[in-house]
């Protein structure tokens, strides 16, 4: 199939473009760089040894869309492209609200207009706000704590609306946990701008020597260790996923958890990096941050059982990836 995906040079999207080729899938990238590079596009066609096309375009730019859907004969999408810092989105919502939500109107109604009927969804676990867990799909959801969960909350409700009024309408929402790691290869992997948002970055960038130490924010949580826990998960399991959720794709909206069904506290993490990579993360104990929750992890089971996918790699080999990646990117980067 011919697949556009947006915002396919970033971290998940450009995992997934080589996801999808390795399927055999035709991909049409569209991606305005703001937090990615070009460089990314040339990764995947070196991992992959095969071509893709790409607009380096503005999702929420309706016409450079539409001439997207005329040149080429789409069969589905995939919808990553947008703002996805928490924080920030405290700081500047509006800006989260018009280009995380105009991008996948935009998007549904190119999809109208052309009769594409297979839409995935990079949703979020962010949507549950303060559940208690495992996380599952029947939930009701909870207020998220800032504007970015907020966004990819409604963009779920928009979604599934015109799916309701579209019966021939068929959407993946697919709730991610913390998506971590890199492709086996080293080639291409998280490269945040600035200082990271995302532990797994924070904690390569303190290993190679850029940061100083990792903060970690709260000791004093209800969990085995005060830290925080999170379920992460393999960015190509990741990957791998949106390729099962497009091929089995149903009329209606479904919504599908992507993790492991396994909570990792934060300081459990730090200790499998050191014991696969064999180097010292030095941390430091800091205050809780605003808005953050003790405990998420997912229940899986749907994801399994109604697509086929289950995710296969440990957090040992999510470390030894991530720390692949940052070495390799450091000397592509000091080779410039």
């Amino acid at each position: 199939m011919n697949i556009l995906v947006t915002g396919g040079a970033g971290y998940i999207g450009s995992h997934t473009c080589v996801a999808l080729l390795k399927a055999g899938h035709k991909v049409i990238v569209a991606d305005n760089l703001y937090n990615s590079t070009n460089q990314a596009l040339d990764k995947i066609k070196q991992i992959s040894k095969e071509e893709l096309t790409f607009y380096q375009i503005d999702v929420t730019n309706e016409s450079a869309v539409d001439d997207i859907f005329t040149n080429h004969n789409i069969d589905g999408v995939i919808h990553f492209a947008g703002l996805k810092a928490v924080g920030q989105s405290i700081e500047i919502p509006l800006t989260y609200y018009y280009n995380n939500i105009v991008s996948t109107m935009v998007l549904a109604k190119a999809c109208k207009k052309y009769h594409v009927n297979r839409f995935v969804f990079s949703s979020s676990a962010t949507v549950y706000g303060d559940n208690t867990v495992p996380f599952v799909e029947t939930m009701n959801l909870l207020p998220t704590t800032n504007p970015y969960g907020e966004t990819k909350a409604m963009s779920e409700r928009i979604l599934t609306d015109i799916a309701k009024a579209n019966p021939e309408f068929s959407v993946a929402l697919l709730r991610y946990f913390n998506p971590v790691g890199a492709h086996e290869s080293g080639l291409i992997g998280e490269a945040p701008n600035g200082i990271p948002n995302n532990l797994m970055p924070y904690v390569t960038q303190v290993a190679k020597g850029k940061l100083e130490k990792l903060r970690v924010f709260g000791n004093d949580y209800p969990t085995m260790d005060g830290t925080g826990v999170r379920d992460y998960i393999h960015v190509v399991d990741l990957a791998e996923g949106h390729v099962a959720a497009l091929d089995n794709l149903k009329e209606g909206a479904h919504v599908y958890n992507l993790g492991t069904g396994k909570g990792t506290s934060v300081l459990e993490l730090v200790k499998a990096f050191e014991k696969a990579n064999g180097i010292e993360v030095p941390y430091e104990i800091a205050d809780r941050r605003p808005g953050d929750i003790a405990s998420f992890y997912a229940d899986a089971s749907k994801a399994k059982r109604e697509l086929g996918w289950t995710a296969k790699r440990d957090i040992i080999a999510m470390c030894r990836d991530a720390w692949r990646f940052e070495k390799k990117y450091k000397d592509l980067v000091e080779s410039k």
